[in-house]
């Protein structure tokens, strides 16, 4: 059975290694004890986000699929389940008690992209980030062993910011898809709605409102999460240093771009810098 689960825990390693882009947390930042956790929590969060996207199936469909992900979720905490994904999380929720809550969370914000492609309010966007991002969070905490509430609130804010520069990140490549992160009630200041931005009634002098609004939350968030860069134990501390800076790298760009259509990319320069202030940090 022992190799079994150092099977499943590989097959979860190498999703993880696939889109190690997305998912940093898997990095070798993280103690070496930690990572096939890591990886367990990613690949089944990223198998059951690939359900929520594919556009082509029926919403109502997807979302049996994301109920019957949710059940075998359930099982493995109890019981051996005969898939690699769930066998080593099963065995990592065990091993390191891992509370379910916020790997169900992940399947609220899941079945939200069934069916919701734009957000009336920054309340509703925080709404799903707390539960698409935040749990990701809370469950590095967790297996740190760290459980105090101003470091979840830190963490929360960091997940929430990182996911938020993300979303502006990709803006055209989402509106593409027909999403629209910017809330309307941001848009509405220029006289937009996300339905005018998904169908190309939009120019960039008139958005100029609704991204203003939008950089200074996402700054708001990351002054927010400031504290956890003083966290323990060092890996964790360096991990969020590097995710802080990596993040408010990215936004800075995102902010100086000409175009909303052209993705901001890091070149060697930005990524020397970043590892520059997570080790000034970690290691002040």
């Amino acid at each position: 059975m022992q190799s079994r689960i150092h099977e499943a825990y590989q097959a979860c390693l190498a999703i993880a290694s696939r889109h190690a882009e997305n998912f940093p947390t898997a990095s070798r930042l993280l103690a070496p004890h930690l990572r096939p956790a890591v990886a367990a929590i990613y690949a089944f969060a990223r198998l059951a986000d690939d359900m929520a996207d594919e556009g082509n199936i029926p919403p109502e469909v997807r979302r049996k699929r994301l109920d019957a992900w949710e059940e075998l979720l359930v099982r493995c905490a109890r019981e051996e389940v005969d898939h690699p994904v769930f066998l080593a999380l099963g065995d990592a929720i065990r091993r390191f008690q891992i509370p379910l809550a916020p790997l169900q969370d992940l399947l609220v914000a899941f079945r939200m992209d069934t069916e919701i492609a734009a957000y009336a309010s920054e309340e509703e966007l925080l709404f799903y980030c707390r539960h698409s991002a935040a749990p990701i969070g809370r469950l590095l905490l967790h297996l740190h062993g760290v459980h105090e509430a101003n470091w979840v609130v830190a963490s929360d804010a960091l997940c929430i910011a990182l996911q938020l520069t993300n979303f502006w990140q990709d803006f055209a490549e989402d509106l593409g898809r027909g999403r629209c992160y910017l809330p309307a009630n941001w848009l509405a200041r220029a006289g937009l709605t996300p339905e005018d931005l998904v169908q190309g009634r939009w120019t960039e002098e008139a958005l100029a409102p609704a991204w203003e609004a939008a950089f200074a939350f996402t700054e708001k968030l990351y002054a927010e999460a400031k504290p956890l860069l003083g966290i323990r134990p060092l890996r964790l501390r360096l991990q969020a240093a590097a995710s802080f800076a990596g993040g408010k790298r990215v936004l800075a760009k995102v902010k100086r771009r000409k175009q909303a259509q052209e993705r901001p990319v890091l070149n060697f320069r930005d990524r020397a810098r970043m590892v520059w202030f997570a080790l000034r940090t970690a290691l002040r």
